[in-house]
């Protein structure tokens, strides 16, 4: 048993460098497309077929970046693809899930008060996965294909659904992550299933002799313009698990579709720039105000002190107690919770010293949201995080 928690914790930290190299490589690349293509300008007396041409410096050169209509009148010698970054994060990514979420389904993935088995939230996050990319693919195969607009506003008003039914079955950031892992697969799907068949048929009519169909290209920017605007809400959603605040609180759900409009209005920002239509900058008032209505609810999602059943107190001794019956079983230099073998995080609360030491974490963690213990596995009451906020309002007397 111990061999296999090592491995996992070891597996895990490889797997997550791995999720982050390729991630950035994916979205670096996508992000830098977007701003060429926005920045391409017809110029006087271009060659026929040629959209748009840019200059750019960097690194001490300069580069002249031209983009076709639909292709080349013939096939170059050299061709780059960029496909691997996109999957080399998503596979990073869901092993991961499975590493951390799936393995540990019912300390991080299990809602507190779901009916369902381990292996029933499993199954439900897989086909929220399956499910998700499917409802998209035909949103994006509808009538309503021809307005990018109704696209983004019913792909919003369904991932806030998916967010608000996942908030009541899954843990806090399990709910986070399994939207996060949904907008994922989306974007990866974007280049498995159209960007690059698009593009191998557009190379197959060139080698043919023949002229491409303009609408194939049409068909892969329409999809790439849609990964530009989910990747800052999908980056902020798979770190969220480091922000109890975000995802364990009352209105959770509130603050992820608050986070799912965030990113997008930030993207329009750059992609106005890029395309030379202006500066936004009504665009970081509104962002400025969504951040301002995420604290606002997050704040607003805390206990209720006064309707506590029992009385709050600051005493320390009953803090003590409390912390030692629900967290040293894991936090402590011998944790004797099944499967844990190493304090989480090395953080220790099983003596007064190290309690009041880590008074903050367990502020974060317990009293102003639910999210330790995971799962509440250890059965903690609200009249007990209400207690250990009480012991922090009163400034944590170790006495």
């Amino acid at each position: 048993m111990t061999i296999l928690i090592v491995m996992q914790d070891w597996l895990g930290m490889m797997v997550r460098w791995l999720h982050v190299v390729t991630g950035i490589a994916w979205i670096g690349s996508s992000f830098y497309f977007i701003a060429l293509d926005l920045s391409l300008k017809p110029r006087e007396g271009q060659a026929p077929g040629i959209k748009g041409e840019t200059w750019q410096v960097h690194g001490g050169g300069f580069y002249r970046m031209i983009k076709f209509l639909v292709a080349p009148s013939e096939m170059p010698d050299e061709l780059t693809w960029f496909k691997w970054e996109a999957y080399a994060t998503w596979l990073s990514g869901f092993a991961l899930l499975v590493i951390v979420y799936y393995w540990n389904a019912e300390l991080f993935l299990k809602g507190e008060n779901s009916e369902l088995t381990t292996g029933g939230a499993v199954a439900l996050s897989l086909a929220g996965l399956a499910g998700g990319f499917a409802a998209y693919e035909a949103l994006c195969r509808s009538p309503l294909r021809h307005s990018q607009l109704a696209v983004g506003v019913v792909l919003y008003v369904a991932l806030v659904l998916f967010g608000l039914f996942y908030t009541h079955v899954f843990t806090g950031r399990g709910a986070f992550i399994q939207i996060g892992a949904l907008i994922g697969t989306i974007m990866v799907a974007n280049v498995f299933v159209v960007i690059i068949p698009n593009q191998k048929i557009i190379v197959a009519e060139l080698i043919a002799g023949r002229t491409p169909d303009p609408k194939l290209g049409d068909q892969g920017k329409l999809r790439s313009v849609h990964n530009n605007y989910l990747t800052l809400p999908v980056i902020l959603l798979m770190i969220s698990n480091h922000y109890p605040l975000l995802h364990s609180t009352e209105y959770s759900w509130l603050i992820l579709a608050l986070i799912l409009a965030l990113g997008p209005v930030i993207r329009h920002f750059f992609n106005s720039r890029h395309a030379g239509q202006g500066s936004p900058w009504w665009t970081w008032l509104v962002a400025g105000m969504i951040l301002i209505a995420i604290g606002w609810l997050s704040d607003q999602g805390r206990l209720d002190l006064e309707s506590s059943a029992l009385p709050p107190t600051s005493d320390f001794a009953e803090v003590q107690n409390l912390v030692m019956g629900r967290c040293s079983m894991c936090h402590s230099d011998k944790p004797n919770f099944p499967g844990i073998t190493h304090p989480p995080r090395d953080v220790r609360l099983d003596t007064p010293e190290r309690i009041h030491a880590h008074a903050a974490a367990i502020g974060l963690q317990a009293a102003w949201s639910r999210n330790m213990p995971p799962s509440n596995v250890t059965g903690m009451l609200d009249e007990e995080r209400a207690q250990l906020a009480a012991w922090l309002k009163a400034g944590a007397p170790s006495q």
